[in-house]
């Protein structure tokens, strides 16, 4: 018997392999199935769950046994539903690693009961990946026919009236970003190839756009201001606070190990003290032995999504290496490579962390962490 976390999809031999990361509606297929039955709130024209219901697979209801998914303020996954029941195009803005595609995933799900109807934005993104393409030999053969035409997932999401996620839309050439506008404004795309009904495909109900955007992208490609009006802006801030933010982590890697296929659960000692450095880094702690926000916070990306990458490998590193779960000094093994990406000089940030903070923090693996500091690379 396969739990949920071992879902498993076919394959064209029509065996069955594991899948490494699900689709919300796949992982969640029982609560989501659960939530249909049961719900009886007034749904938007197009949607598989009511505003409420939504709401409850999203930020989780004890009560009827519906988890967690989302850790952020209960008001913003409130304004975003509000904001997708309308006519407008949701944008979620803020730090990488903040969760704001995993939210776009989990409100797709929510709403339409299918998450992958997305575009990942890039400097190689055309135009034909956002709306429609052609199967060239059937196009040469027969000529311009429904049949040769290839849907893209904005063609798709309007023509069966679904949401469309769009992945990192400033990393788009300035020209690609505007095909939106038309497609947001008048809610149809035309096919100027084909001739007849053919030829227009008009939005049905239950269709949208939910963008998403890194600050630190801010400049690459400045979306136009025409653009801007068809969406409401949501940022999407990092976890305030330790404890919320461990257990997380905790929950995370916990089911990464388990697929990974790694039989300890994480240290908890040692994800506390992974946790507390991610955090201290990003406040930019270190500086001239002090700490709080300042100029030697590292450039990379510190964030939640990161410490779950990186105690992934601390696990994965303990157990098939020593067969034990990770330690300290795996932590700052694997470290290097998440807070030295951008610069140089954030390995030395790094370094002067572990000499000048750590020691002033208080337990065994706070100790264990500063005297591994000699296995940071150089």
């Amino acid at each position: 018997m396969t739990t949920r976390d071992e879902t498993r999809a076919e394959t064209p031999g029509g065996g069955a392999e594991p899948v490494q990361r699900p689709p919300a509606e796949v992982r969640y297929a029982e609560e989501l199935a659960a939530l249909r039955a049961d719900d009886r709130d007034p749904r938007p024209p197009g949607w598989e769950l009511s505003l409420r219901a939504a709401r409850r697979f999203i930020i989780g209801d004890a009560e009827t046994g519906i988890s967690r998914k989302f850790v952020g303020n209960p008001s913003l996954v409130d304004r975003a539903l509000v904001t997708l029941a309308t006519s407008r195009g949701l944008m979620l803005v803020g730090e990488p690693g903040t969760a704001k595609s995993l939210l776009s995933e989990l409100i797709a799900a929510a709403v339409s009961g299918d998450s992958t109807l997305t575009v990942q934005g890039g400097a190689a993104t055309t135009e034909d990946q956002i709306k429609y393409g052609w199967n060239y030999a059937l196009l040469v053969a027969e000529g311009p026919s429904t049949r040769s035409l290839v849907p893209a997932p904005m063609l798709r999401g309007m023509a069966e009236g679904r949401l469309v996620r769009f992945e990192e839309i400033t990393r788009c050439p300035l020209e690609v970003q505007d095909s939106l506008l038309s497609l947001l404004s008048e809610r149809v795309v035309a096919i100027p190839e084909l001739t007849g009904p053919d030829g227009m495909v008009f939005a049905r109900q239950g269709f949208n756009v939910i963008a998403t955007a890194n600050t630190r992208d801010r400049g690459v490609n400045e979306m136009s201001a025409a653009l801007k009006r068809r969406f409401n802006f949501e940022t999407v801030f990092p976890i305030p606070d330790l404890d919320t933010e461990l257990a997380l982590v905790e929950a995370e890697v916990t089911t990464l190990l388990r697929r990974s296929g790694v039989e300890p659960p994480p240290d908890r000692d040692v994800l506390e003290v992974l946790v507390g450095t991610f955090r201290e880094l990003r406040a930019g702690a270190g500086e001239k032995g002090g700490s709080g926000a300042g100029p030697d916070r590292p450039s990379a990306v510190m964030s939640t999504a990161e410490a779950v990458s990186v105690a992934h490998a601390v696990g994965v590193r303990g157990w098939f290496l020593r067969g034990e779960p990770g330690s300290a000094a795996d932590v700052v093994a694997c470290l290097a490579g998440t807070a030295a990406k951008d610069s140089p000089e954030d390995l030395a940030r790094l370094r002067r962390y572990l000499e000048q903070q750590v020691p002033r923090r208080r337990g065994p693996q706070w100790k264990a962490l500063h005297d591994a500091r000699h296995l940071l690379a150089d």
